[in-house]
């Protein structure tokens, strides 16, 4: 194999080259035909601040310091930079790429593997099995990748196509299809995103979205649509459209002005605001909880207050301390804290505990503790039980029939 090889400083025009070529540094390498092109059958061996102005086929890339490609850059197999930084001003293929400092291209990436030690910027679509890039990652176009490891950030204008990211910072893509996402600090996606699971430090925003499950230790922000699994937020959440999943766990607030529809739980500690239906198994809310109508299957909890336009309707329902609830209830058994102030009450057995006041009670089984007021009508069909002192605006009546729930 006979090869070539370029003095440094110098500057000389090729077409095709058997074997290896050695340039050294700050030559200048032109090529020949229409685009300007040059062909080496073996390896590329590059000194420091070199440039080919034309494009390069080879083998392999074995080079030091940095180096510009006023073109395309096609390898068979690798290209290799130690400490140093790769312009290319078209695209790239290679089957593997190991790049120190940075690596930034005009047009599209292929390449099996890539890892770079500082910035990857990529102007066209890419294309890989797994990026390992140490600071940021950038890609106008397109990406898709089975693993994307980055420690500082990502941004796709695109959209993207990935198994797995894990990224120490920020993440933010045009929709696509995502797999598992780790990200320490936020991630934002401007298009409908598909994804099997998010787990973020920090913030996550969402257009719209459909996947399994989502762990925020922040906040969560979805401007449309959301189907999913499980969601885990340990401070806000904000749905503007409808969504739908199996359970929601909220650590702080909640909001949402559409519907909620879930499978399974729901449970916010703090205060949970939702315009439409909100549905579910079990709803618990350490503080207060709005909706325009809540229907759980199995229960609602609630320890400070609840409002409704069209009611609760629950198989259990139980109101905490000093309570208050805004609308009527309907359940098979109700049980109303001490001191607290509900509305109208439907409900098979029911107990008001001390000092607790309502409108109307209608029941099977009614208890009444210490100190209960009630200002509307009571209606019961077995059992009517009081302790003392407790008041009402009309005489309780048994009835035969208990009027029609709403």
């Amino acid at each position: 194999m006979s090869g070539r090889a370029v003095a440094p400083e110098s500057k000389v025009t090729l077409s095709r080259v058997e074997g290896d070529l050695e340039v050294g540094r700050r030559a200048v390498i032109q090529g020949e035909g229409s685009p300007p092109k040059i062909s080496v059958s073996g390896t590329v061996y590059t000194e420091e601040d070199t440039i080919f102005k034309c494009s390069l086929y080879a083998e392999n890339l074995d080079g030091e310091g940095d180096l510009t490609i006023e073109g395309d850059l096609h390898l068979q197999n690798k290209a290799s930079l130690d400490d140093g930084r790769l312009d290319v001003r078209g695209n790239m293929t290679a089957q593997r790429i190991d790049i120190g400092k940075s690596l930034q291209l005009d047009g599209n990436l292929e390449a099996n593997y890539i890892d770079v030690g500082g910035k990857l910027e990529v102007g066209g679509e890419t294309v890989t099995k797994k990026i390992d890039v140490g600071g940021a990652f950038s890609s106008r176009g397109k990406v898709k990748a089975d693993n994307i490891d980055v420690g500082g950030s990502v941004e796709v204008e695109s959209t993207v196509d990935v198994e797995d990211i894990d990224v120490g910072g920020k993440v933010e893509v045009d929709g696509g299809k995502i797999g598992k996402l780790d990200v320490g600090g936020s991630f934002i996606s401007h298009g409908p995103l598909e994804f099997e699971r998010i787990d973020v430090g920090g913030t996550v925003k969402l257009t719209r979205g459909i996947g399994g499950n989502i762990d925020v230790g922040g906040s969560l922000k979805v401007q449309e649509d959301l189907k999913f699994d499980d969601i885990d937020v340990g401070g806000l959440v904000s749905f503007s459209g409808t969504s739908e999943g199996s359970n929601l766990n909220v650590g702080g607030q909640l909001k949402v002005d559409g519907d909620l529809n879930l499978s399974g739980t729901f449970d916010v500690g703090g205060i949970a605001d939702v315009k439409g239906k909100l549905s579910g198994k079990d709803v618990s809310v350490g503080g207060r909880l709005r909706a325009g109508k809540i229907v759980a299957q199995s229960r609602v909890s609630v320890g400070g207050s609840v409002e409704t336009t069209e009611g609760v309707h629950t198989a259990h329902f139980q109101i905490g301390r000093r309570g208050k609830v805004v609308g009527f209830v309907k359940a098979e058994e109700a049980l109303i804290g001490r001191g607290a102030h509900v509305a109208d009450i439907f409900a098979k057995t029911m107990t008001l505990e001390r000092e607790a006041r309502a409108e109307s009670l209608y029941g099977e089984r009614i208890r009444l503790e210490r100190g209960c007021r009630i200002s509307g009508e009571v209606q019961y069909v077995e059992e009517l039980r009081t302790e003392r002192d407790v008041s009402f605006a009309h005489e309780p009546r048994k009835v035969s029939e208990l009027p029609k729930k709403p």
